[in-house]
């Protein structure tokens, strides 16, 4: 996808908690605050020879030469959420920001994350510029590898963040934000980081509950400073349908996001790398757009409604349906796409033929006398998959959208959004592994934050997912096969907003905060953490 350039002014408002609060690289478990180490101990918290306590930020003023001696300590680790992977130590009094300090790039397709990076650490964009100063900060494209990688190099009062593609170089400014944090310092030496996975995503329900335009900018501020890429919104459901459409109007419930406010969520969230995917379910969970259309509702051989499912033996729900496809792939600029595809009721009785004839009937008509309505179904979501791959969009389905048997078979280029094992004819992840598939972890048993805790949910912690949560954990509690492991995209946690009054916004945004924060560190370095939980959260206490 090609990035639409965030303006200043977006870039500069975008400024959000973690540019607050108290230092890290300041506190004695820092890496470059000021000389350590070998030197003498005085006091707890105090070096012998320096005067400075560690635990006290220090003003940019106060900040020491750039001349590294044998009387600074090797510097440690960062300490960020996520953390780096790899950081090589150097002796040096590490880098913070002062005064005449400047943001420079070496590309004007980084204009945008120099603009950012200047305005959050208050020092002063200076756009494409060779000259070298102490203080600053400079952001340039190079080398190879994944794009998403960056290195960072602290030395000689300066920092250097580098990267393959603009999301690397991205990724870096926030790691240098977070160490920074609150008039901390950033340590000497090099850090080099990439992601172990390159979906890390966060899923809104915006159907059953809707939630501000400011609200979801805000979640995107937080998600681009954890180095998450993906916003997914699911915005149409049995209850209600929440964005604008200029093609069935009718569909569109009071309470909706304009299509104006949507391009300014997308645009906000492209200039934080983040990719929104929207969602429209279907053929099940289309309530919203049935209401509408009566004629085309899903009935039994009682004659009975359906809730939710639409009748897929009838062509023109297959044109209502593109018809919202086409519409909304000009509106969602970015590369993926969820088609949905689960819990599609006729498939949920005993027998669909007996009870839905006409299924059963067009099943026939289409594919033999073999036919069956899960072969239909199956139809379904290909023939969606066309309409949206002609768009140019990677797609994805929950994985309860796939069936065992059916002599139709579901298109090769779609992945699998794996939520639940609890469907009729359950398929554990391994077979669809084993076929190939590539699967996105949406594991309900972790990554699901249902509001209300209807049926069996309960509200996910942080600890939970930091502790025995990873990417291959995709049903229950089990992992699958390390040879999988590169089949698994990535994953997203879930807000699922079935009982929507029983937490107010700021209640969802508190209620996610520490999960967030555990699942992309998981997505980030799947590796048992450095940290306990106990010392996690407290580094995400000292971030904001």
């Amino acid at each position: 996808m090609i990035r639409k350039r965030a303006v200043l002014a977006a870039a500069v408002v975008g400024t959000v908690a973690l540019g607050t609060g108290v230092g890290v690289w300041a506190s004695a478990d820092g890496g470059g605050g000021g000389p350590a180490g070998h030197a003498r101990q005085t006091s707890p918290g105090r070096v012998a020879g320096t005067g400075a306590d560690p635990g006290r930020p220090a003003t940019a003023s106060a900040s020491p030469r750039p001349s590294p001696s044998r009387s600074y300590p090797l510097s440690q680790a960062p300490r960020t959420i996520p953390a780096v992977r790899s950081h090589t130590p150097a002796r040096g009094p590490g880098w913070r920001p002062r005064p005449g300090g400047r943001v420079l790039v070496s590309d004007p397709a980084l204009a945008d994350e120099g603009r950012l990076t200047a305005g959050e650490l208050g020092l002063a964009y200076g756009g494409q510029k060779n000259d070298v100063r102490a203080g600053d900060v400079r952001l340039a494209l190079g080398g190879g590898g994944d794009r998403e990688s960056y290195t960072m190099t602290v030395r000689d009062g300066r920092v250097d963040i580098t990267g393959p593609g603009e999301a690397g170089v991205f990724y870096g400014t926030r790691t240098l934000k977070q160490e920074v944090h609150g008039g901390g310092t950033a340590p000497e030496g090099v850090v080099r980081d990439q992601p172990a996975k390159p979906v890390r995503g966060f899923m809104l329900d915006i159907a059953r509950k809707p939630y501000s335009e400011a609200w979801i900018e805000d979640r995107i501020r937080e998600l681009g400073d954890l180095k998450y890429n993906e916003l997914g919104l699911h915005f149409s459901d049995d209850q209600a349908f929440r964005i604008q459409s200029d093609t069935h109007p009718e569909i569109v419930s009071p309470d909706h996001l304009t299509k104006a406010q949507v391009k300014r969520i997308v645009t906000l969230a492209d200039s934080r790398h983040i990719t929104v995917v929207p969602e429209i379910d279907s053929p099940g969970h289309l309530g919203a757009v049935l209401a509408a259309h009566p004629d085309l509702q899903l009935r039994n051989v009682n004659g009975v409604a359906t809730r939710g499912a639409i009748d897929i033996s009838k062509e023109a729900s297959a044109r209502l349906v593109d018809d919202l496809l086409n519409e909304y792939a000009g509106l969602f600029t970015g590369d993926r796409w969820h088609l949905g595809g689960d819990e599609y009721q006729a498939l949920t009785v005993r027998d669909p033929q007996a009870s839905y004839p006409q299924l059963a009937a067009a099943a026939r008509q289409k594919y033999g006398a073999g036919g069956t309505v899960a072969d239909l179904a199956t139809g379904w979501l290909d023939a969606r998959a066309d309409t949206v791959r002609a768009h140019h969009r990677t797609m994805r389905a929950w994985n309860d959208g796939f069936f065992r048997g059916t002599s139709v078979r579901p298109a090769g280029d779609l992945q699998v959004a794996y939520w639940t094992g609890k469907e009729i004819g359950a398929r554990p992840p391994a077979e669809y592994l084993a076929a190939g598939r590539k699967v996105l972890n949406y594991n309900d048993e972790y990554l699901y934050y249902v509001l209300g805790q209807p049926q069996t949910f309960v509200y996910p912690t942080g600890q939970r997912i930091y502790e025995q949560w990873t990417p291959r954990v995709l049903r229950g509690t089990t992992a699958v096969p390390a040879r999988y492991d590169g089949q698994i995209l990535g994953g997203s946690f879930a807000v699922w907003s079935d009982r929507p009054g029983a937490q107010t916004e700021g209640q969802v945004a508190a209620g996610i905060r520490m999960p967030l924060r555990a699942t992309v560190q998981k997505l980030w370095d799947a590796r048992t953490p450095a940290l306990s939980w106990t010392d996690f959260r407290r580094l995400a206490d000292r971030l904001g």
